[in-house]
């Protein structure tokens, strides 16, 4: 029997290809059109169609593209598709292309976008509490869920033999879950759909669920406080059960590396014969452009241009009241210095990943105590170091007070804030 081929991926990939076409065809136009109007045309705009027969020409090739893509689509649809686990790399690609183009291929429907869901242990698990218990059969009533960052996936946070979830499991009970979702959507689309998730977990959750902890990296901490906002918005349960919250990485106040790109699309744009060219920098998503400011709510960009060089517009959104917080920082310097700071972990600045802002009222309140800084470590490291990991475990692990039992309630957790 010869092989079968996944025809999702083929028509996602197919589909890409074609978009891309398309794109690239609309940048060639636009050039073409602003250096005919001549170098006195100053105002030329970036994206415009010419006339005349080579308007005709475009025209052709955009209409042969758009069949081409329908016959494709159409033909690969009727391939007897291929049944089977995906693989380690064909998942790695998926997120990393998610990561960068995620909000296109949601909106065009593309089957290469990544749908939200909870795994364990490599595997999607139903919502419902017949299904968790039979697929959870040593569940407990501690639940730490992990939330990957941008252009990664749940198998991620496995790095060197090492993974936070599977040691909180080994050294404190812990239940890990493990959040797989399209990180080139808005931070705050991804934020409401895990909140949804999170309700619908402890609902179905097959023993009472006592301790929720969530451990979100770089983009993943984001995610976790918008869903923090809008679950408390809508009304939810699950925050209730919220214990600690941890950051690892997180561009609270944004990541400079997203800031650098919008500055390259303002230099583009300055001249009419490269503002074409902008648009090239402008295939970064919507997940990547929220990384500028550390974006959480749909009104930091409803209504503008994500593009667009703009000052912070965000409204300051507190930690979650009641919940301990911990933020951990990386930094590759082993001492401190200015540079260094700025530097970070490689991606993010010390500040941002500490919540701390130079507007008072921007800055997080994470409490004593919250608030660690691992030098010498990277961004990925966070996901990896011992130590980190043992800032962690000593973190979620049963609080004493001098004379009484554990504490781990959220009366307690909030006394000690």
């Amino acid at each position: 029997m010869g092989a079968r081929v996944d025809v999702a991926d083929l028509r996602g990939w197919g589909r890409l290809a074609f978009d891309a076409t398309l794109g690239v065809t609309a940048v060639v136009e636009a050039m073409h059109h602003n250096i005919a109007r001549g170098p006195w045309f100053l105002d030329a705009p970036g994206s415009a169609r010419t006339r005349g027969l080579t308007g005709l020409v475009y025209g052709a090739v955009r209409g042969v593209t758009r069949l081409a893509g329908e016959g494709y689509d159409a033909a690969v649809s009727r391939l007897p598709g291929r049944a089977g686990a995906s693989s380690a790399g064909r998942e790695a690609v998926l997120a990393a292309l998610n990561g960068v183009l995620g909000d296109h291929l949601a909106a065009t429907g593309n089957p290469l976008a990544i749908p939200m869901r909870l795994c364990f242990e490599g595997r999607p698990v139903e919502l419902e509490r017949a299904a968790l218990a039979e697929a959870i059969p040593g569940a407990t009533s501690k639940v730490v869920v992990l939330v990957h960052g941008l252009c990664t996936n749940p198998q991620r946070w496995c790095r060197r033999g090492h993974d936070h979830g599977a040691a909180l499991a080994r050294d404190l009970g812990y239940t890990p879950l493990y959040l797989h979702y399209n990180s080139g959507l808005h931070v705050s689309t991804n934020g409401r759909a895990f909140a949804g998730i999170l309700e619908a977990l402890q609902r179905a959750w097959p023993v009472p669920l006592r301790d929720l902890t969530v451990l979100g990296h770089s983009m993943g901490g984001l995610v976790a406080r918008s869903a923090c906002h809008h679950g408390t918005a809508a009304g939810h349960a699950w925050p209730e059960r919220l214990t600690n919250a941890i950051f690892l990485g997180t561009p609270h106040h944004g990541a400079a590396l997203e800031r650098g790109g919008n500055w390259v699309d303002v230099v583009l744009g300055v001249s009419p014969y490269t503002a074409p060219l902008a648009r090239v920098g402008r295939i970064r998503s919507a997940g990547i452009t929220d990384l500028r400011h550390g974006s959480l709510l749909d009104e930091d960009w409803q209504g503008r241009d994500r593009f667009a060089s703009w000052r912070d517009p965000r409204r300051p959104v507190a930690l979650p009241p009641g919940v301990r917080c911990l933020a951990i920082a990386g930094t590759s310097a082993r001492r401190r210095s200015a540079a260094a700071d700025l530097l970070g972990d490689g991606l993010v600045p010390l500040a941002s990943a500490l919540g701390r802002h130079r507007d008072p009222a921007r800055t997080l309140a994470f409490g004593a105590g919250g608030r660690a800084i691992a030098r010498g470590v990277g961004h990925l490291d966070l996901l990896c170091d011992p130590g980190v990991y043992e800032r962690v475990r000593r973190w979620l692990a049963p609080q004493r007070r001098a004379g009484g039992p554990a504490t781990s309630s959220r009366t307690g957790a909030a006394r000690r804030r």
